[in-house]
């Protein structure tokens, strides 16, 4: 039988837990690492309802990207995440930055996968962004169409800089600020979940296509794949995707 820690582990073979930015907080946050597992919930963040979720289906394990526990926690109450965590026994494995950034397995080697990239590499001038090519260039308006149909998107938001889009760079969530060094690196398109006005108006100005999906859309697509690896390395432990989470985001 696994166990908590053997979950950590093999992440942290992939997605090394001490390659985390100093601000974040990863690793076992919740729980017992000694602690069996028979069945784990994955999740982009942990919310009550994914917790009450992970007790329904009878997991003794959540694994998500966002902390459970960000920053300095004063009190636990009993309409917290962390405390029906704890009060069911449930351990909780956080991967946030470390799985950003790993060039083996991540968050953005799946959202450049996602988004029809090839030759995906880390680019070293940045804090957290790849790049990649598409196989053929494309207009930036199809380049949407592919990226909404690709992620099951029901809509999401770009610019057009009027060039074929060939190189693009990538840098999910947060991660707007990353355009300077997109543009830097020659890239004809940048995708990302969230980004400011003066970012946006810097990559107007440079020439460069935005593609804004929306933090959770540009990280949840890491979640399934991230499940079928773990169910490949433990057999004989059930791994689910969270039914529950979503950011309730609508388009009209």
């Amino acid at each position: 039988m696994i166990k908590v820690k053997n979950i950590y582990e093999f992440i942290d073979s992939f997605a090394p837990f001490d390659t985390a930015e100093d601000w974040d907080n990863v690793g076992i946050l919740v729980g017992d690492k000694n602690a069996e597992v028979t069945k784990a919930l994955l999740a982009l963040d942990i919310t009550n309802d994914v917790v009450e979720e992970a007790h329904d289906k009878g997991a003794q394990a959540i694994i998500s990207h966002h902390p459970i526990i960000f920053g300095g926690i004063k009190h636990v109450l009993s309409d917290s995440a962390v405390y029906r965590a704890a009060k069911y026994d449930i351990s909780c494995i956080c991967a946030h930055t470390n799985l950003d950034r790993s060039t083996v397995f991540g968050v953005n080697t799946e959202l450049a996968k996602a988004c029809g990239l090839t030759n995906v590499k880390f680019c070293e001038e940045s804090e957290i962004m790849f790049a990649g090519e598409l196989e053929c260039s494309v207009r930036a308006d199809e380049f949407a169409k592919m990226i909404k149909s690709n992620l099951g998107m029901s809509g999401l938001v770009f610019t057009n800089c009027g060039k074929q889009i060939k190189k693009a760079a990538v840098s999910s969530g947060a991660g707007g600020s990353e355009i300077f060094s997109a543009v830097r690196l020659g890239a004809d398109a940048f995708i990302t979940g969230e980004i400011k006005h003066h970012e946006l108006v810097f990559a107007n100005e440079a020439g460069i296509s935005v593609y804004v999906l929306g933090h959770y859309q540009s990280e949840n697509v890491v979640i399934k794949p991230l499940c079928e690896k773990l169910a490949a390395e433990f057999p004989d432990t059930e791994f689910v995707v969270s039914e529950t989470f979503s950011d309730n985001i609508s388009f009209i």
